[in-house]
């Protein structure tokens, strides 16, 4: 099984080329090959298939060419993935699979269509307008915290911690407790602190993540959004530019009256063949 690694700020992935959805993928496939010590390691899966040959992606197959068949790394599925598309994006245009121009590359995923914008040194991508719809809590180790949901093409709860609480000091090891009648479906949820402004910017957050599906990750694009626009409706502002710094680098988010823009770096680190059958649940 041929197959490339990318990462988006340490967010990583197994890229697999599968252009006429003729490879068997399954849940416990997608675990082994994001097993860190027995297959590849990651936190998800990136099939990349063109829509046309995708049952979930053949109804936008007007719209794009391409298919992101994003799997999170226990196997389930995620709805959209802000890293991971950025880094589908580079593999396109790495791979010759698309051509970069000024327009932007348009990309089916199970959230809808997005647009991205490929430099040298980064890739931007346009999804929804997150949405801010309601208040709830994540208990993490009896610390009980308020946040906001928001909808970004899939669930988040983004938690500001109390002052005299450090980022560093949380314990992400175990998943934290949420109402499952406000997230029936899981949430990503992210814990928050302000930062020193940074210029060009509207303001300055740091951020970590617990993601459904992965466990804590190094970076989570769509959970960038969410928090950029909950600290800027926190600073009386519907848009703006955030400066998101998370374990592992900085993103940039753009948020304008109808859509939000993730920007970053998006890294092709590796090339090969994987025996499947070696896996251990293959």
């Amino acid at each position: 099984m041929e197959f490339t690694k990318g990462h988006g700020t340490g967010n990583d992935f197994v890229i697999l080329p599968d252009p006429d959805g003729a490879l068997d993928l399954t849940p416990g496939l997608v675990a082994a090959l994001c097993d860190r010590r027995r297959g590849l390691g990651a936190d998800g899966v990136l099939r990349v298939v063109r829509a046309a040959k995708h049952p979930e992606g053949a109804a936008l197959a007007g719209e794009a060419e391409w298919f992101m068949d994003y799997w999170n790394a226990d196997g389930s599925f995620a709805e959209m993935c802000g890293n991971g598309a950025r880094v589908f994006v580079r593999y396109l245009v790495a791979t010759g699979l698309a051509v970069p121009t000024d327009e932007a590359l348009p990309v089916a995923t199970r959230a809808g269509v997005l647009r991205a914008l490929v430099t040298a040194d980064a890739v931007a991508v346009e999804m929804r307008r997150p949405r801010l719809y309601d208040a709830a809590t994540a208990t993490l180790g009896g610390l009980a915290l308020t946040g906001t949901a928001v909808d970004v093409g899939n669930p988040h709860l983004v938690c500001g911690l109390p002052a005299g609480l450090e980022l560093s000091a949380l314990d992400l090891t175990r998943a934290p407790e949420v109402d499952p009648a406000v997230f029936p479906a899981g949430v990503n949820v992210e814990f928050t602190a302000s930062a020193d402004p940074v210029d060009g910017t509207d303001g300055h957050v740091l951020m970590r993540v617990y993601e459904r599906g992965s466990a804590e990750t190094l970076s989570c694009g769509t959970g960038a959004c969410a928090v950029a626009a909950v600290a800027l409706r926190d600073a009386g502002r519907d848009t703006g530019v955030m400066a998101v710094d998370v374990p592992g680098g900085r993103l940039t988010v753009t948020i304008t009256d109808d859509s939000c823009w993730l920007a970053g770096p998006a890294v092709l680190v590796a090339t090969g063949e994987i025996d499947s059958t070696a896996l251990p649940t293959a």
